[in-house]
C-alpha cells in the first residue's frame, strides 16, 4: 500500500508523515529519497523506510504501532505523539554490528540482527552468513544447531545457494551429527553433492560416524554410500581428467565402507549391509582385515553360509589378524553352521578346537617351564600375551571422554586442517568403539592367550538342537568325546550330567535314561547324582520298569543311593500298594546305614541356581529350551536359493522356488519377500507382480505371524513410488509409522519429483472413474505426506 493511497484515506497521514520527516528524529539526518515497503513476515507486517542513510532506531516497536495503526485506520495519526512509526537504520552499520556480534559469540544478539538485516536488505553478505551458520555450529546448542540449518535451508530455497561456501555446509553437517541431528546432517550432505561442492571422503567418513550412533543415522549412512557410491560404479569417472580431481576425493574408501557396515550390523540393516558389499568390487574399494571380518559378520546374520567358507580361505591366509578378529570370524561360521541345523560341522569345529587348545596347553606347560627356569618366570612371553585387553582401551563411544576433548573442534581449526586428517583419526576412534561393540556380541567362542575355546553357550546351543532333533546318541558321543578332550572334572559335575539334569528338569525322562547308557557303555564313571535325579523323577510318575532298571543298573554299577531316593522309591510304592516292596527298600536303606541326609534335592538345586544368579551349563540351557523357539532350518537354505535366483535376475525359477518352500511348509520370512521385492525391482516395469507379493506378504503376516521390518518396507516402498502406485504406497507408509519405523523421506522427495513432478498439477478432469478418483486422491496424499503440496 503506497503511501499517496494512505494519504487520500487519512487526512492526518500526510501532515504525520510530513512531520515525522522534518522533525527532530531525523534532525542529523541526509535524506535524500524515501519510500514506503510493507514486508510481511509470519503474518506480521514491518514497514520500513529504504533509503540512502538511516538512523539507528527500534524497529521492533515502531513497527508494532505502524501495524496497529495500519489494522485500526479510524484512530488518529495525531494520537501517537512521540512514537517513531518506522526504523530507519544503516544497512552497512548493521552489518558491521552483526559481525562484531558473531566475533564476540552474542548469539541470541547476532541472531536478531541477522534478521532485522533480512527484513531490510534480505541477506547479509556471503562472509557473514558463513561466520554466522559456523558461529551457531560450532557451539553445539539443538537451538543454535537448527537456527543454523534452517539458514542453510532457506537460502537454497530461495536459491541464494552461491552465499553458501563449501566448508561452512561440510562443518555444520558435521556438527548437525555430533549433535543428534542424524537426518539433517544427511540432508546437507545431498545438498552438497547435488550443489557439486564434492566433500572429501575423509571429511564425510567422519559425519557418518557419528550419524552411525543412532538407527535411523545408520540408516541413512547406507543410503549415503550407496548414492555416492554410484556416482563412481563401473569406471564412469575418469580419474585422468583434472576436472574430476574434486569428485575423485567423495570417492568412498574402505574406512568409509567400514563405518558404515559396523552401524548397520549394530542396528539389524544387515541386507542394507550387504547392498553394500555388492557395490564394493564395482567403484573399487578394497577389503583390509577389519573389513573381512565385518563381511563375516553380515554373512552370518543373513545366512550366506558358501560366503562365509569362501571367506575362510582369505582368513585364514591374513597376515595381521589378531586373536579377537580371528575369534569373531569362527564364532560367525560356527553359529552358521547351527543356524543351518548342520550339527556334525560345529561339532566337528568345538572338537577340533579343543584339540588344538589342548595340544597348545601341553607345548605352553612346556615352555613356560623352560621360561621359568631362565629365571624369567614373572613376565609373560610377548608372543604369548592376548591382546584382547588391549581392546578395552578403545573409546566406548561417541560419548566418551576420549571423544569429547575432539568435540571441541573450532571452525577455524576445522578450515585449517586441508586434509581433514583430525577427521579421519576421529572417525577411526568411533569405529573402534563401534567394532568393541560387536566383538561383546561374541558368545560361542573365547580366547585365553591365543588360544580359541569353545563357551558353555555353544554346548547350550549343541545340546539342544541334537534333543530337538531327536539325536540323542550323538549327542552322547559328541559329549564324550569333548570330556575326553577338556581337563578331568568330577563325575558330578561334567557336561554330560549336567545336560542329563537339564533333560530330567524338563521332563525329557526317556533322553536322560539314554544318555546315562550312553556314557556306561562307553565306560565313563557316572556319579550318584545324576541316576538319583532319575529314579526320584521316574518315581513321581509312577514308571516302575523305568526305576527296577535304573535300580538294577546303580547296584550293578557300585552306586551308593541317597536317602532322598529311598524315600522316593517306597512313597512310590506306596502309592502303588506294593506294601512288601516298600519294606523291603525300607530294610535295604537300613542295613546300608545311609544317613537321612544325602544330596541335596534336584529341585533345591535349579531353584538355588535362580536366587543365586548362577550362570552354570544347567542354568543357562533350561533357559534356552524354555525361552527359545524351534528353529526351521530348511527356511535358510530356501532362503539362499531364492536369493541366488533373484541376484542373477532368474525371477521366474525365483517363484518357483517360494511355491516348493510353501509346499514344504516352510514359512517365507521378510528377508525371503526382501529378495524377491529387490530382485523385481533391479528388472524395472515389474510392479504388478511386487503388488502380488504384498497380497501374500498381508496375507502370512494375518494367518502366520510374518514380521515386517525396515528394509522389506522400505524395499516395497520405493518400487510402489517409482511405479506410481500411491495407494499401495500410502499403505506401507502407515504400516512403518504404526511401527515406529524410520522413513528417508528425502530419498522418496527425490524419486517422487524425478518421475511424478507434473502428476495431478491442473484441475481434476470432470469425467472421472471411481478408481481414477481414488488413484489422485492417493497421489495427493503421498505428496502432502512429503510436503511437497
Amino acid at each position: 500500500m503506497s503511501a499517496r493511497k494512505l494519504s487520500s484515506q487519512n487526512p492526518s497521514f500526510s501532515s504525520a508523515l510530513l512531520s515525522l520527516l522534518s522533525g527532530s528524529y531525523f534532525k542529523y539526518a541526509r535524506i535524500s529519497r524515501c519510500q514506503f515497503h510493507v514486508y510481511w513476515n509470519r503474518k506480521a507486517v514491518y514497514p520500513f523506510i529504504r533509503r540512502s542513510s538511516l538512523i539507528n532506531l527500534d524497529m521492533r516497536t515502531t513497527g508494532l504501532k505502524f501495524q496497529h495503526w495500519f489494522t485500526h485506520p479510524s484512530l488518529s495519526f495525531s494520537t501517537m505523539t512521540g512514537t517513531i512509526l518506522v526504523q530507519a537504520r544503516d544497512p552497512g552499520k548493521l552489518s558491521e554490528e552483526l559481525q562484531n556480534a558473531i566475533d564476540e559469540h552474542r548469539l541470541g544478539e547476532a541472531w536478531i540482527l541477522h534478521e532485522q538485516h533480512m527484513q531490510m536488505e534480505g541477506f547479509p553478505r556471503k562472509s557473514i552468513v558463513n561466520k554466522l551458520v559456523a558461529s551457531f555450529a560450532e557451539s553445539l546448542n539443538l537451538q543454535w544447531l537448527e537456527k543454523a540449518y534452517g539458514l542453510v535451508e532457506l537460502a537454497i530455497e530461495e536459491h541464494k545457494q552461491n552465499l553458501l561456501e563449501k566448508e561452512t555446509l561440510v562443518y555444520l553437517s558435521l556438527c548437525l551429527a555430533r549433535g543428534g541431528f542424524p537426518v539433517l546432517a544427511s540432508t546437507v550432505l545431498r545438498k552438497l553433492v547435488e550443489m557439486e561442492l564434492f566433500p572429501p571422503v575423509t571429511a564425510w567418513s567422519a559425519i557418518l560416524a557419528y550419524m552411525s550412533q543412532t538407527a535411523p543415522g545408520a540408516y541413512l549412512a547406507a543410503e549415503l554410500v550407496l548414492e555416492i557410491g554410484y556416482l563412481f560404479q563401473d569406471g564412469r569417472v575418469d580419474p585422468r581428467k583434472k576436472s574430476n580431481e574434486p569428485l575423485i576425493a567423495m570417492k568412498p574408501n574402505t574406512n568409509s565402507v567400514n563405518i558404515t557396515l559396523a552401524g548397520c550390523l549394530l542396528f539389524g540393516t544387515t541386507r542394507k549391509a550387504e547392498q553394500l558389499l555388492d557395490i564394493m568390487p564395482r567403484i573399487g574399494v578394497k577389503a583390509d582385515v577389519t573389513l573381512l571380518v565385518i563381511m563375516a559378520h553380515i554373512y552370518e546374520r543373513n545366512g550366506r553360509r558358501e560366503e562365509l567358507k569362501r571367506l575362510k580361505r582369505h582368513i585364514d591366509e591374513a597376515q595381521d589378524l589378531s586373536d579377537i578378529q580371528f575369534r569373531q570370524f569362527y564364532n560367525c561360521l560356527l553359529t552358521c553352521h547351527l543356524n543351518f541345523g548342520d550339527l556334525e560341522s560345529a561339532c566337528h569345529m568345538v572338537l577340533e578346537m579343543l584339540r588344538k587348545a589342548k595340544k597348545a596347553q601341553d607345548s605352553l606347560g612346556v615352555a613356560m617351564l623352560v621360561f621359568d627356569s631362565a629365571g624369567n618366570g614373572n613376565t609373560s612371553p610377548p608372543e604369548l600375551v592376548s591382546t584382547e585387553f588391549l581392546s578395552h582401551r578403545v573409546p566406548d563411544g561417541p560419548d566418551d571422554p576420549m571423544l569429547l576433548r575432539n568435540l571441541t573442534l573450532s571452525y577455524g581449526d576445522f578450515c585449517r586442517d586441508r586434509k581433514f586428517l583430525k577427521l579421519e583419526a576421529e572417525a577411526k576412534k568411533i569405529l573402534d568403539a563401534m567394532l568393541l561393540k560387536l566383538q561383546k556380541r561374541v558368545e560361542l567362542i573365547t580366547t585365553e592367550r591365543g588360544i580359541l575355546l569353545p563357551t558353555e553357550i555353544i554346548y547350550v546351543k549343541l545340546v539342544k538342537a541334537f534333543l530337538e532333533a531327536d539325536k540323542t546318541k550323538d549327542l552322547a558321543e559328541f559329549l564324550i568325546k569333548a570330556q575326553k578332550e577338556e581337563a578331568p572334572l568330577s563325575p558330578d559335575n561334567s557336561a554330560l550330567v549336567q545336560v542329563i539334569n537339564s533333560c530330567i528338569s524338563l521332563g525329557w525322562l526317556d533322553q536322560a535314561y539314554d544318555l546315562l547308557d550312553e556314557m556306561r557303555f562307553a565306560g565313563i564313571r557316572i556319579g550318584s547324582s545324576a541316576y538319583a535325579s532319575l529314579l526320584k523323577a521316574y518315581s513321581k510318575e509312577n514308571r516302575a520298569g523305568e526305576v527296577m532298571s535304573i535300580l538294577r543298573d546303580v547296584r550293578k554299577a557300585g552306586i551308593q543311593l541317597d536317602s532322598s531316593c529311598y524315600e522316593a522309591l517306597i512313597q512310590s510304592r506306596v502309592i502303588q500298594k506294593d506294601t512288601h516292596g516298600a519294606l523291603n527298600l525300607f530294610k535295604e536303606m537300613k542295613e546300608a546305614k545311609i544317613p537321612r541326609t544325602g544330596h541335596q534335592e534336584f529341585e533345591m538345586l535349579v531353584k538355588g541356581c535362580a536366587e543365586s544368579g548362577e550362570d552354570g551349563l544347567m542354568s543357562k540351557l533350561l533357559q534356552e529350551i524354555k525361552e527359545g523357539q524351534r528353529v526351521d532350518y530348511g527356511v535358510h537354505d530356501w532362503n539362499n536359493v531364492i536369493h541366488f535366483f533373484c541376484k542373477k535376475r532368474l525371477m521366474q525359477d525365483a517363484e518357483k522356488a517360494l511355491k516348493k518352500m510353501t509346499s514344504l511348509g516352510h514359512s517365507p520370512n521378510a528377508q525371503t519377500f526382501h529378495s524377491l521385492v529387490t530382485g523385481y525391482a533391479a528388472i524395472g516395469g515389474k510392479y504388478q507382480e511386487v503388488t502380488e507379493l504384498w497380497g501374500e506378504m498381508k496375507v502370512l503376516a494375518t494367518y502366520s505371524g510374518m514380521k515386517f521390518d525396515q528394509e522389506l518396507l522400505d524395499s516395497v516402498l520405493y518400487t510402489f513410488v517409482r511405479g506410481g502406485f500411491f495407494i499401495r504406497a500410502n499403505e506401507v507408509v502407515e504400516m512403518m509409522e504404526k511401527g515406529n519405523m524410520f522413513i528417508d523421506k528425502y530419498k522418496y522427495r527425490t524419486v517422487f519429483l524425478k518421475y511424478h513432478r507434473t502428476l495431478y498439477k491442473g484441475k481434476a478432469s470432470k469425467v472421472q472413474t471411481e478408481s481414477q478418483l481414488k488413484k489422485r486422491e492417493a497421489a495427493l496424499t503421498f505428496k502432502k505426506w512429503l510436503v511437497l503440496s
